[in-house]
């Protein structure tokens, strides 16, 4: 006979309520265990990837840009006034000489007014001369008066002497003597008035001729400066060296185009001296200054040339171009073979040499005075961890370690973006 408990449902139901409840306790704490974990550290190649070690001493702060080689010499040609471009008659990359004519010109409004110049001037000139010949004339009137007036008084004088001897003689009646005498005296006045006339006329006839001698000079002036211009219609390259198109924005003139005063028509170069323009980005500027060396690389090289020219800092732009500053480098010595005006060019100029500094290569994200991540190798070289690092001053290749990193550590300096959100990385 079987004997029934009691209270052993009872206890099933709390024995399974316990179960279930530090079941339900450990899948917790479980799920909040694999919550902290990390994930695991993915695999990189290291042959895909740019190591580099931290090192110890001397470094050479360089910048640097790419550029082009130009003319130190140019002079841009002009039209000096308006007219037609009828002929062209020497194109660009052509050497020329100062007075080669590299292009034609005509101007019909130009030519009248040459023309109307040199008949005022030839006017002008007539006038002048008929003015010399009036005035000789007038001349020569006074002075046959002046000579009229001298030989009046010198005859009147003989007459008051004789009549005075006379009177003396008691020959001739006194009042006939004063009547000589003052005739004598009105002839002398009269020949003083006239030869003072006669001075007066060479100062008032030289007068006349340097009023009409302006006019002269004037006149000849203006036809002097319209025929120069007619002359400049045969456009010359100026100077000798290398014709060139204008530079852009300018737009090269076409046969048949008319032209105003002042539109540019052409660029005449001397393609020995060249010097290079470099554009350094405005962030690396503010260490560049007039004198500092440079080194300009042509990619000339072959020949017994390396491509290689020094040079330094000639020239600073002020003003920032996208993001660049125009940096002019004088060269020095012989230029590569087949270097020409705007040949591309790359340049590094130097800013300082740093004695004892730690350093390591340049990361690809790494600038100037900046704190950065990178993941530094274990000793073992199979993983990477990432650390933070305080970036110094840069120089082209290499950058200064502030704080993060030690002489001999090695770091990967490639684009690790893909592996930010990794602390650890495995490398195969």
């Amino acid at each position: 006979m079987d004997i029934q408990r009691k209270g052993v449902r009872k206890r099933k139901t709390i024995v399974t309520a316990i179960v279930m409840t530090l079941l339900l306790v450990g899948l917790a704490a479980a799920f909040r265990w694999a919550g902290k974990l990390k994930p695991a550290a993915p695999s990189v190649e290291l042959s895909t990837l740019w190591p580099g070690t931290v090192e110890r001493g001397p470094m050479l702060r360089e910048v640097r840009g790419l550029g082009t080689l130009v003319p130190e010499d140019t002079m841009l040609i002009t039209a000096t006034t308006d007219g037609r471009v009828q002929r062209i008659l020497v194109k660009p990359g052509t050497p020329v000489k100062a007075d080669t004519v590299v292009m034609i010109m005509t101007s019909p409004e130009l030519d009248t007014a040459l023309l109307d110049a040199e008949f005022a001037m030839k006017a002008a000139e007539a006038d002048y001369k008929n003015l010399e010949v009036t005035l000789h004339k007038t001349l020569l009137d006074l002075r046959s008066v002046a000579a009229q007036s001298s030989a009046d008084y010198n005859t009147a004088k003989l007459e008051a002497d004789r009549d005075a001897a006379l009177f003396k003689e008691n020959l001739l009646a006194g009042t006939d003597a004063k009547i000589s005498q003052v005739k004598a005296e009105q002839l002398s006045a009269k020949f003083d008035i006239e030869k003072e006339r006669l001075s007066i006329n060479n100062e008032a006839e030289q007068a006349q001729l340097d009023s009409q001698k302006v006019k002269v000079e004037q006149l000849r002036g203006q036809y002097e400066l319209k025929k120069s211009q007619v002359d400049q219609l045969k456009v010359r390259a100026g100077f000798d060296g290398m014709l060139q198109s204008v530079p852009p924005p300018l737009t090269p003139v076409e046969e048949g185009q008319k032209v105003t005063a002042g539109t540019a028509l052409g660029k005449v170069a001397q393609p020995s001296h060249l010097k290079a323009e470099l554009k350094i980005a405005e962030t690396q500027i503010k260490d560049v200054a007039p004198g500092q060396p440079a080194v300009i690389d042509t990619r000339l090289a072959g020949g017994g040339s390396t491509g290689l020219i020094n040079g330094f800092v000639s020239r600073i732009e002020q003003s920032i171009v996208n993001g660049t500053v125009t940096v002019d480098v004088a060269l020095k010595g012989t230029l590569p073979p087949g270097s020409r005006p705007d040949l591309s060019v790359d340049g590094t100029i130097q800013l300082e040499k740093l004695d004892d500094v730690v350093f390591v290569g340049r990361p690809v994200f790494g600038q100037e005075n900046s704190t950065v991540t990178l993941f530094k190798l274990e000793p073992d070289g199979k993983y990477a961890n990432k650390v933070k690092v305080t970036f110094g001053r840069s120089s082209v290749n290499f950058i200064e370690i502030k704080d993060g990193l030690r002489v001999g550590d090695k770091v990967i300096l490639s684009d690790m973006s893909n592996w930010d959100q990794y602390d650890r990385i495995k490398l195969n």
